[in-house]
């Protein structure tokens, strides 16, 4: 779903990384995947988060985001981790899953020891989310266009866009699963451009 919007509505907004704990490959079961689709849906809706890219992969999940004016990123953040989180335990404990007992043990040991009112941690504390400045269309495409190549990366499509679980869909022209707002000036710019820079980690991450 493609939701346009333009410079005048918003600021900035951050690139965020959400990992399972212990990189445990929750999101390889449809069932899991759609509380995360779900939820993003949800703030969109109800909560005015702007999501301009984002990629789910089978333990991490990438975001290009701006919360409401209401909310921080890290109150986004803490709600958007202990809401997925109480979902995605409900599943594990429902759901037929084999590797329930290996993957309880693992979010157990990964528990922080001051936390006595949680017996597991699915998600990781650290995310370490990058401002975005709007008004730099090209470093706003640059970090989308990273989370569009994930699945490249991985070799599990050859195309961004042939991945169901990725905005790339929706700046393909297609309808994904979670409402893109799409800025007109980063989506000429992922148009023109081929590939990221082999820089962008240099550029972006390591600062």
């Amino acid at each position: 779903m493609k939701n346009v919007i333009h410079l005048k509505d918003t600021t900035g907004c951050y690139f965020i990384t959400f990992t399972i704990t212990d990189w445990v490959d929750v999101f390889i079961k449809p069932v899991y995947k759609q509380i995360i689709i779900h939820t993003l849906n949800h703030f969109t809706e109800h909560k005015e988060l702007s999501v301009f890219g984002w990629c789910l992969m089978s333990n991490h999940l990438h975001l290009v985001i701006k919360p409401s004016k209401k909310s921080s990123i890290s109150e986004f953040e803490k709600e958007f981790k202990s809401f997925t989180e109480k979902k995605i335990l409900e599943f594990i404990y429902t759901e037929p899953e084999v590797r329930r007992r290996w993957m309880l043990e693992r979010f157990e040991k990964s528990k922080h020891p001051l936390s006595l009112l949680k017996k597991y941690q699915l998600w990781q504390n650290s995310s370490n989310p990058i401002f975005i400045d709007i008004r730099k269309p090209k470093a706003l495409a640059e970090h989308i266009e990273y989370v569009h190549k994930n699945p490249v990366r991985d070799r599990i499509v050859s195309a961004p866009e042939d991945y169901l679980y990725c905005s790339a869909r929706d700046y393909a022209g297609m309808t994904g699963l979670v409402t893109v707002s799409v800025l007109p000036s980063v989506e000429q710019y992922l148009f023109i451009s081929e590939t990221v820079h082999d820089n962008f980690f240099g550029k972006y991450i390591s600062n």
